[in-house]
């Protein structure tokens, strides 16, 4: 079999901690530190090689009688089962009414009062084009969640979905959007070693049928330098700074010693209107 290869900027740990240099980022790190995506975004597991590697050598998809798929791999002599049900159950996910698609319309209506600036109609965006949080949310999500293994400055339509139903109080669907990645690669002429810390946190809930293993590969982890790098101006972007939208502002936090908090209820306005403070 090929070999297959990981890559080190594929399913980050987001990096969700208030350090030095980010003021400014405060309440994009308390909206992702309270979503329902959150584990997904920061849980990291002891990830090991050999694991990974007999999943996506061994991996093939199948359609079931009542039409939903489901990926079966052999690991360790044991046959595994992932499907987009398991997908959201153990990344605690809570998708299952989740949305998948929105009109194209409303993709660009929203992300114009997310401050992006173009003049094409292309389904491709360009994350430079925001400003700082939104360009922080983005960038977060392309590396943690999506499938991308390059390109990291452009996102697709059902990134920008996502983005906005997580702005606007909606539940996107990523349980779907990653176990649809998953069954793509397996035929992909540039397969790669995808989701390595979605696996193993899948395949630790058989952890009695697994054979020792030592190998690690460490999941990269997003740092503190990202809020300087979100903060550069890049090509594109108009220099206004969108302030995040009300439904996404954590309100009323409890102080609970030093440097914690404890959010409550969220504040929420229309989908169609950003925050004007």
């Amino acid at each position: 079999m090929a070999n297959l290869d990981f890559c080190d900027k594929h399913n980050m740990v987001a990096y969700l901690q208030k350090s030095e240099g980010s003021e400014g980022f405060h309440q994009i790190i308390d909206f992702l530190t309270t979503s329902h995506i959150r584990y997904a975004l920061t849980e990291s597991p002891t990830i090991y090689v050999s694991l990974i590697e007999q999943f996506w050598q061994t991996a093939s998809a199948s359609t079931l009688e009542n039409g939903d798929m489901e990926i079966t791999a052999t690991i360790d002599g044991k046959v595994k089962v992932v499907s987009e049900a398991s997908i959201r159950r153990h990344l605690k996910l809570e998708d299952s009414d989740g949305i998948s698609t929105l009109p194209t319309s409303e993709i660009f209506e929203q992300l114009a009062l997310m401050g992006y600036v173009s003049n094409s109609d292309n389904l491709t965006f360009q994350k430079g084009h925001f400003s700082p949080q939104w360009k922080f949310l983005i960038h977060t999500i392309l590396h943690c969640l999506s499938s991308k293994k390059t390109a990291w400055e452009q996102f697709s339509s059902n990134i920008a979905t996502a983005i906005i139903c997580l702005a606007t109080n909606r539940t996107f669907n990523f349980s779907k959007l990653i176990f649809d990645a998953m069954v793509k690669n397996l035929d992909s002429k540039t397969k790669f070693l995808m989701y390595p810390r979605f696996i193993q946190i899948f395949l630790n809930k058989h952890k009695r049928l697994l054979l020792p293993h030592k190998r690690l590969y460490i999941a990269p982890t997003l740092t503190q330098k990202l809020f300087s790098n979100m903060k550069r101006a890049s090509k594109g972007y108009t220099g206004v700074d969108t302030p995040l939208f009300q439904t996404m502002l954590v309100q009323g936090q409890i102080l609970q010693g030093e440097g914690s908090t404890i959010p409550v209820e969220s504040h929420h306005t229309p989908i169609n209107a950003p925050s004007t403070s």
